[in-house]
């Protein structure tokens, strides 16, 4: 065997094998020397770069609290001057975090739909590398006839190689496919509105009960507070008269027991109306400790305005139509319906089409500056064997949205029936209530009249005081009630009263008009 070239030696029959370096060979010591510190000190960085966890610092915590604080109350319009029940309702549509949360999800889905459409667009890539290695690649050719070498050793590669090339690919089938889930895209859009819109309402029915509850607060926590002084007055004197004995033990033991009774009414009351408006406040995102400094305007009395339609037929036909769960299950059915399409759609052939320009630096090239251009037709069989059983699974899908709108149809129907009767029961309640505090305020003014000419004790007084009160909180409560029997009657028939172009530029002055407006237009759709 003789060395014909460097690393490259003819056996004695003619056929050329490569070995490894020849003895004392620089070139290769180099390369092993180059390798064993790559990989010493890729080993070392991989020790150095070991990651453990870190936690928060106390520091971090309080930076991210006092972020958090600043940012619950930023941009929103101060109150000023009393607040009405459509400002609130404007402000909860505005600034309450659960409204907004929904509103993100509906601009998440519309970035989706735009993201979507970018997919439908042709695959435009630009690449560039370099390649380099220690010595020529070279190559030698061997005969098939007599299997001895026809050429001496050669290359047509330089060592260190640069090459760039931007080519366009347009693969036709994820063209369809891409089409079809912009399509599924768009519906997911509307199906955040319906859900957005839903929840609005949820918000606005919750601002409006809170709003009566805040707004009996106001009316009464004067009363009660005095009451309250009253009462501790009253049972000073109680306790005056046990210690000096003037009396039976058992009578002013007696006197004392009705005016706890008495105080332990009265703190109850106390009880359930001073959260009244920090649950306002937390609807329309005032902070806590600053409810204290809203001023609500006592809204109109609105039980007589207030008329159930005749006809049960027009509320379940328009609740079947506008209510947003039959909707959204009306998208999803949809959506299910396009995916039959895709599955159809991933059956097909798949065509590839792909144009480019190419660079290279290698000098042993006749041309550096290229055009290539190609089409590459592909077919996943297998997707044939799988099109029944995903099918199926489509089928089902849309057995279950069908039933599921079938159910949501009874459950509105009788959803519509429940209201009209309970706006009728909060109608005769209002009625009742309104009625009970005119009389029992009569019968007060009787026993204040009777007790200053002293022919009623205090506790008489006392107790017709505090009648009053509850009468008064019983008939606030009435119509309360009434009003959100009212709102849920709505929400039932899926009468939106929320602004089409609802947005958060608006200011609130100009969309409590718009609530305000709609409110008065639903009664008159109901009707």
């Amino acid at each position: 065997m003789k060395e014909v070239r460097r690393n490259w030696f003819v056996q004695e029959g003619g056929s050329v094998v490569k070995a490894g370096c020849a003895v004392g060979e620089k070139s290769c010591g180099v390369t092993v020397s180059l390798l064993a510190v790559t990989t010493i000190l890729v080993t070392f960085s991989l020790n150095s770069c070991a990651i453990t966890p870190v936690p928060l610092t106390i520091e971090d915590i309080e930076a991210r609290a006092k972020k958090d604080r600043a940012v619950l109350t930023q941009d929103q319009e101060s109150l000023s001057g009393p607040l009405d029940l459509y400002e609130a309702m404007a402000r909860a549509l505005k600034y309450n975090l659960d409204a907004r949360v929904e509103l993100m999800h509906k601009m998440l889905a519309e970035t989706q739909l735009d993201l979507s459409h970018y997919a439908m667009l042709p695959r435009l890539a630009a690449n560039a590398g370099f390649d380099g290695r220690s010595n020529f690649a070279g190559g030698v050719a061997q005969s098939l006839i007599t299997g001895r070498q026809v050429l001496e050793p050669f290359t047509s590669a330089q060592k260190n190689i640069f090459s760039a090339d931007l080519s366009l690919s347009w693969n036709v089938l994820d063209f369809g496919l891409s089409y079809i889930r912009a399509k599924q895209a768009a519906d997911d859009v509307l199906i955040a509105e319906e859900e957005r819109r839903r929840a609005a309402n949820r918000v606005l029915q919750d601002v409006r009960v809170a709003y009566w509850r805040a707004v009996s607060a106001e009316r009464v926590l004067p009363s009660l507070k005095m009451l309250d002084e009253w009462v501790k007055s009253a049972l000073d004197k109680a306790q005056a008269i046990q210690d000096e004995k003037l009396n039976a033990p058992l009578v002013p033991l007696q006197y004392k027991l009705d005016l706890l009774n008495t105080q332990r009414y009265i703190q109850q009351l106390f009880r359930d109306l001073l959260t009244a408006k920090l649950q306002l406040a937390a609807l329309i995102n005032v902070p806590p400790g600053e409810e204290q400094q809203m001023e609500l305007l006592i809204p109109e009395r609105e039980a007589r305005t207030l008329d159930l339609p005749s006809d049960m037929t027009v509320l379940e036909n328009r609740a079947l139509e506008a209510r947003p769960e039959l909707r959204m299950i009306d998208y999803r059915r949809r959506i299910n319906a396009l995916e039959t399409k895709a599955a159809i759609l991933e059956m097909l052939p798949n065509l590839n089409l792909q144009v480019g320009g190419n660079y290279s630096s290698n000098k042993f090239l006749f041309n550096n500056h290229w055009a290539a251009y190609a089409a590459r037709a592909s077919w996943n069989l297998l997707n044939l064997f799988r099109y029944p059983a995903r099918a199926k699974t489509i089928e089902a899908q849309d057995k279950v949205l069908h039933t599921q709108n079938l159910a949501l149809t009874m459950a509105i129907m009788s959803q519509v029936h429940v209201s009209v009767a309970q706006v009728a029961h909060a109608k005769k309640e209002v009625s009742t209530a309104d009625l009970y505090y005119d009389t029992q305020s009569q019968i007060t003014q009787q026993t204040r009249y009777a007790w200053r000419s002293t022919r009623l004790s205090e506790q008489a007084m006392l107790r017709e005081r505090v009648a009053k009160v509850a009468a008064q909180l019983r008939y606030d409560a009435a119509e309360a009630e009434l009003q959100t029997a009212w709102a849920a009657l709505l929400a039932a028939v899926g009468e939106d009263v929320l602004p089409p172009d609802l947005s958060q530029e608006q200011s609130v002055s100009d969309l409590a008009i718009q609530l305000r407006y709609r409110w008065r237009k639903s009664k008159e759709v109901v009707q």
